[in-house]
């Protein structure tokens, strides 16, 4: 898998977020978007990832030198973001049971072994309206990591986790991470310090 992005600007209103991006993301990469609040790393993992227009420029995806049409990307893309919105209806096997249809989990997991290895088995069948917002974030990291896409992007993932909630997202990434393209919108060196490749913001300014 492959993204590409040329000449990439946004603008709000008369805001110039960042202007001329050119970058190439690829399979088996990690990537790390760096800057202060409001640099534009997180607008960027939006467009990418098909959520939001640029105001100017292309996003081309392509697999094994073949083009993918935008409006089908989502099939190819895990994002997670804290912002993202939980079924709190819905338990959390009845979630991760309606999420999964959607996306494929990846091979030799489960559902049941997702729930362990997110250390909520007692919450199984609990609301997630009733879980805190550390329990809440590790739902929404366990969706997009253990989904069988070739591209994951994440922002700012150990927000509202504790400790222990951050050593589970390094390895959940050490496990499920290889031969896939993984980028980061950051400014916490605990989220991306084993990334590959840092893209800092500031310049496209």
């Amino acid at each position: 898998m492959k993204i590409s992005v040329e000449e990439l600007s946004k603008r709000f209103f008369r805001h110039t977020i960042f202007r001329n991006v050119s970058l190439s993301f690829e399979t088996g990469e990690s990537y790390a978007l760096l800057g202060a609040n409001g640099s534009g790393k997180s607008t960027l993992l939006r467009i990418i990832a098909g959520m939001q227009s640029p105001t100017k420029g292309l996003v081309i995806y392509s697999k094994d030198g073949i083009k993918i049409p935008a409006e089908t990307i989502f099939e190819h893309i895990s994002f997670c973001a804290p912002g993202m919105e939980l079924i709190e209806e819905m338990t959390l096997k009845e979630m991760l049971e309606f999420h999964f249809q959607f996306k494929p989990l990846l091979p030799n997991y489960t559902i049941k072994g997702i729930i362990e290895k997110i250390g909520l088995q007692d919450s199984s069948n609990h609301f997630i309206g009733n879980f805190s917002s550390g329990m809440k974030q590790r739902v929404k990291l366990a969706q997009s990591i253990f989904a069988d896409t070739p591209v994951l992007l994440l922002d700012e993932p150990c927000t509202n986790l504790d400790q222990n909630g951050v050593e589970q997202y390094r390895n959940w990434l050490k496990e499920c991470s290889p031969n896939r393209l993984v980028i980061i919108a950051s400014n916490e060196e605990r989220e991306y310090d084993f990334c590959g490749q840092y893209i800092k913001m500031e310049a496209y300014k």
